[in-house]
């Protein structure tokens, strides 16, 4: 679903990715994790053109992100972000913020957007908040918004962005129970996260990032259990 060759970004003389070479396998769930500034969400945020990179390549589903003449806002249609920040806009009713997508985007009828929207609230179990405005939601509420908007989209891959990491703790169990549904429905999710339980829970691959290169890469159990590169042990001791 996602092949990534040799990736690599810089900002000025900043080199905040290098080499980077990963393949995503549909319905795979691969979760990134690494220390602050590991360049985990550039990454991510390249995946979407989010960040231009400075070389190597990206192909989504059979088709190059970075070759001339490719139609970026087509295939950011078919990756869903969902943002650390939930990034909702606040002068619209959360039934707007999700319709808006499919509708501008899309080209979907109104009444065929919005009826996507209200199952997705449901699905979230946000049904009774299609109607307020932003402000009134907690984080835990805005996230699970920010994750119905993506998937109004009808995205073939979901990217979060630590999604997590701006929620007291108490609302975090209510965002990660909505992904890890997602995961269960085989939807193709990459996610850059600190939550060490939902990547050895629902990860099909966990891939540890240091000063922008992949030390180490595996399954949920391999990694967390017999880590293979010193870096990883020194990293996973820390925060297990």
């Amino acid at each position: 679903m996602i092949q990534v060759a040799n990736l690599s970004k810089a900002f000025g003389e900043n080199e905040v990715l290098r080499d980077i070479t990963v393949d995503v396998a549909p319905r795979e769930v691969l979760v990134v994790i690494g220390p602050s500034g590991s360049g985990k969400s550039t990454f991510l945020r390249c995946l979407n053109l989010l960040e231009q990179p400075s070389g190597g390549e990206i192909v989504i589903d059979g088709k190059p992100l970075l070759a001339k003449g490719t139609d970026i806002v087509a295939m950011r249609a078919e990756l869903g972000m969902v943002f650390q920040q939930f990034n909702l806009f606040p002068h619209l009713k959360v039934l707007d913020n999700i319709t808006l997508g499919p509708v501008r985007i899309r080209k979907w009828p109104v009444a065929k957007a919005r009826e996507k929207a209200m199952e997705l609230l449901r699905k979230v179990g946000l049904e009774d908040k299609a109607e307020v405005y932003p402000a009134s939601l907690s984080g835990g509420q805005a996230q699970r918004v920010a994750i119905a908007r993506a998937l109004a989209m009808e995205p073939k891959i979901m990217l979060f962005d630590e999604p997590t990491s701006a929620l007291d703790p108490e609302m975090v169990g209510e965002v990660l129970a909505v992904m890890k549904q997602l995961a269960k429905e085989g939807m193709t999710m990459v996610v850059v996260t600190h939550e060490m339980g939902f990547a050895r829970e629902v990860g099909d691959r966990v891939l540890f990032m240091e000063q922008g290169r992949i030390v180490e890469q595996g399954p949920p159990e391999a990694l967390f259990e017999r880590p293979q590169q010193e870096r990883t042990k020194a990293f996973l001791s820390k925060v297990l």
